[in-house]
């Protein structure tokens, strides 16, 4: 069901359409004659009688656009500006009918509109993307209509004739044709149309940690630092040594290469750490009980 604002905005579209097509025709030496008045003399009397009598032109080639999803009224508003445009730009001198000129000024700056709007991931302008986004639907179903079939899936040999035909990667053609399929979503939309609660949102599970997980961890970081530190001041100097080149680098050194900087066996460099390691973890463990218990 249609709210009043659609129902209305419906009405002035059909209304506006309606006068447009009544605007009476141009005969070739009238048009001359105001296109000439716009560009010479910037005669804005004149331009409005020639965007008024070629209104209906717009209206034509937007309607070759509704099935975008678009609305018809902001279709034939964009069409206007590529109206505006070929008006500013038409050499009537050239011998070229303003309306054959002016369809592909209105025509581009729809184009231009439908891919800025069809979907909130922008889509390429490039020229190769605008002719496989505008052409694809339409060759595929002319390609599939001939073979007697339509199918939602994109056939290997229907995809590499539009590839060839549109000059254009197959990749290309799977890429676009997944998009076309598809549509966006809002993330408040319900998931079914019962009646439910649950929207998509719902859905989306966040991997981050939390602002407080992440001053939590933060801190706790940085008070395990210091209690490192303390704890490795019990340490006599050979033994901070190995626990450092071991535990406390990037590329921890080998016991072997150990056992020769300090000119004794790789067994002998297994048990000092090994002990120097029992003598953090003895003193980690009594720093976090005297913390705690300050906390209690």
């Amino acid at each position: 069901m249609l709210h009043r604002d659609d129902t209305l905005t419906q009405k002035d579209n059909q209304r506006f359409i309606a006068n447009a097509m009544n605007a009476p025709l141009l005969e070739r030496e009238e048009e001359y004659k105001l296109a000439n008045a716009w560009r010479d003399k910037h005669d804005e009397k004149a331009l409005h009688k020639l965007i008024q009598a070629y209104t209906r032109l717009v209206i034509s080639v937007s309607s070759r656009f509704r099935g975008y999803g678009l609305p018809i009224g902001d279709l034939i508003q964009e069409g206007h500006i590529g109206l505006l445009q070929a008006a500013s730009r038409f050499e009537p001198e050239r011998n070229l009918r303003f309306a054959t000129y002016a369809t592909w000024w209105i025509r581009a700056s729809i184009q231009d509109y439908i891919l800025r709007n069809w979907s909130i991931v922008r889509m390429s302008s490039a020229a190769t993307q605008k002719a496989l986004f505008f052409n694809l639907r339409s060759l595929r179903a002319r390609i599939e209509g001939r073979e007697g079939k339509l199918d939602s899936t994109l056939s290997y040999k229907v995809r590499d004739e539009i590839a060839t035909a549109l000059k254009v990667p197959v990749s290309e053609v799977e890429r676009m044709d997944q998009r076309l399929m598809g549509h966006d979503v809002s993330l408040h939309a319900p998931v079914n149309d019962d009646g439910g609660a649950a929207n998509w949102q719902d859905f989306l599970e966040d991997d981050s940690v939390t602002p407080e997980e992440d001053v939590m961890t933060r801190f706790d970081g940085a008070a395990r630092v210091a209690q490192l530190k303390n704890a490795m001041q019990g340490l006599d100097t050979r033994e901070r040594a190995i626990i450092k080149a071991r535990h406390l680098r990037d590329n921890g050194a080998t016991l072997e290469e150990l056992g020769e900087k300090l000119h004794v066996s790789k067994e002998r460099v297994r048990q000092l750490e090994s002990r120097a390691l029992a003598k953090l973890k003895k003193a980690m463990i009594e720093a976090t009980e005297k913390k705690q218990t300050v906390a209690a």
